[in-house]
């Protein structure tokens, strides 16, 4: 019995070991801030959109169009739509998952930065 719950509380111990160490993905908000500057300044600068103004990258916009996550941002960047150019042949997944996490950090403190 008490081999069991020793063996039981090793499984327990390595699985939670295990999920402690699989860090969080860290994302570079230097190179996102890099990566906005060089390509997609030009039309959203400070957060904003100087083609369909509605559509800005303010946090308010990004919750209103459901683009406010990593995935949906990635993806727009990556495919593009409508007046907004694709960027996923110019750019790495690593720097498009960078963008995006520099556009949600901008958009969370209100573009202050």
């Amino acid at each position: 019995m008490l081999k069991t719950v020793g063996s039981i509380l090793l499984i327990f111990v390595a699985l939670f070991s295990f999920f402690l160490s699989s860090p969080a993905h860290a994302y570079d908000l230097a190179q996102g801030n890099n990566v906005f500057t060089a390509n997609c300044a030009q039309c959203h600068m400070r957060g904003l959109n100087v083609v369909v103004r509605d559509k800005t990258l303010q946090k308010e916009a990004l919750e209103k169009y459901g683009m406010y996550s990593q995935e949906a941002i990635v993806s727009q960047a990556m495919k593009g739509k409508n007046a907004m150019p694709a960027f996923g042949r110019r750019l790495s997944q690593e720097q498009l998952e960078n963008v995006a996490a520099y556009i949600l950090d901008q958009a969370d403190s209100g573009w202050a930065g």
